[in-house]
């Protein structure tokens, strides 16, 4: 990547920051959502996997759109956010299955957290260069993921419970 000229330069590497962002953030789903323990927990997991496959087509072809090359670029603050999911899930998950599925939540909210950001920050790019219809679509993504943000946390909410348990 070169340096961007132009905010649309901008917009370009953003999109494509997000499709490697996605891609990155559906494989790390995918595998938490085989060591859950939780049958609601891991039917948000599997639905959020086929919802960010979603997004990322829809990257791919907003990119076309644009005359832009539809390629995604490796997003560094993705590959961090899978790195610590995998760590805490996988490599040192705790044995106690509530316990696993608390940091599964904690983890898949973080990288809710930055697709929410991603993706209302490209919106706000594509209001500012007029291209209505991609904030239109970049916007539906963002309350997509707030929606999955949201039940995640009525999910988390049972943390209260365990605690209680442990004290």
């Amino acid at each position: 990547m070169s340096s961007p000229e132009s905010l649309k330069d901008i917009y370009a590497d953003e999109i494509k920051d997000l499709w490697s962002a996605n891609d990155q953030m559906a494989k790390s789903v995918k595998a938490m959502a085989g060591r859950v323990h939780d049958a609601k927990l891991k039917q948000t997991l599997e639905s959020s996997y086929e919802g960010i496959n979603k997004h990322a087509d829809t990257l791919k072809g907003l990119l076309e759109k644009n005359d832009e090359e539809a390629k995604p670029e490796k997003c560094m603050g993705m590959a961090g956010l899978t790195s610590e999911a995998e760590k805490h899930t996988a490599k040192e998950a705790p044995e106690d299955g509530e316990l696993l599925d608390i940091i599964v939540l904690s983890q898949y909210q973080r990288m809710c957290h930055y697709g929410i950001s991603g993706f209302g920050t490209a919106a706000t790019y594509a209001k500012a260069l007029g291209k209505k219809d991609d904030e239109k679509i970049l916007k539906s993504i963002v309350a997509d993921i707030y929606q999955a943000d949201e039940y995640a946390t009525k999910l988390a909410e049972k943390t209260e419970r365990v605690v209680a348990k442990a004290a």
